[in-house]
């Protein structure tokens, strides 16, 4: 994902868990907000309960790919957040895509239906 479509600062992630909207999952949570870009901004969050860092980088992984393949069909203007909940840790590539746009789809950012 290119840098101008993520979030990388501590104040941004800051910001959004004091400001933002949240949807839950029992495998996943999403906090958005919207922001004064023409773009949006993209954060994942993977905490150590998820396991080693082989397990948090894989889940960060296919989270960021399933945004990446979803960003065309999400509406703009947003900072969106994804933080990993440990079930999502077992889970393979279909079944995270799902859940980010289940995600998507609660917090009202109208993404495209997977094609899986």
């Amino acid at each position: 994902m290119r840098k101008r479509y993520r979030l990388r600062h501590n104040t941004d992630f800051q910001r959004l868990r004091q400001e933002g909207q949240v949807k839950r999952h029992p495998d996943a949570m999403i906090s958005y907000r919207p922001n004064d870009l023409p773009h949006n901004r993209y954060g994942f969050i993977t905490a150590k309960n998820l396991g080693n860092a082989v397990k948090r980088n894989r889940v960060r992984r296919l989270m960021r790919e399933c945004v990446r393949l979803q960003h065309p069909h999400i509406k703009q203007g947003y900072d969106v957040v994804f933080i990993a909940r440990p079930p999502i840790v077992a889970k393979p590539f279909q079944q995270v895509h799902r859940i980010v746009y289940d995600l998507l789809r609660r917090a009202g950012l109208n993404p495209k239906e997977p094609d899986l």
